[in-house]
C-alpha cells in the first residue's frame, strides 16, 4: 500500500475483463507509474500527469511494485 507523496509502477490488475478493461482506459495499466497524492477511501492517485480518485475497493485490484525516485 502506497503512502502519501510515495511512487510505484503498476505491475498487475485484477479483476474481471471489465474491470481491467476501465482501469486501462483510465490509464491504470501494467508498466505505468503512479504517485499517492491523498491517501485513504477514496484516494487521489497521480497517472501520468492525471489526477484521478478511486475507492478502495477498485485500488485493491492494483498490485504495484516500489520504484527509486
Amino acid at each position: 500500500m502506497l503512502r502519501r507523496g510515495e511512487s510505484a509502477e503498476i505491475s498487475e490488475v485484477n479483476g474481471d475483463a471489465q474491470t481491467v478493461r476501465r482501469m486501462a482506459e483510465m490509464g491504470i495499466r501494467a508498466g505505468c507509474r503512479v504517485e499517492m497524492i491523498q491517501d485513504g477511501s477514496p484516494c487521489l492517485l497521480n497517472v501520468e500527469g492525471c489526477r484521478l480518485c478511486l475507492r478502495a475497493d477498485a485500488l485493491a485490484q492494483v498490485m504495484v511494485s516500489p520504484v527509486d525516485d
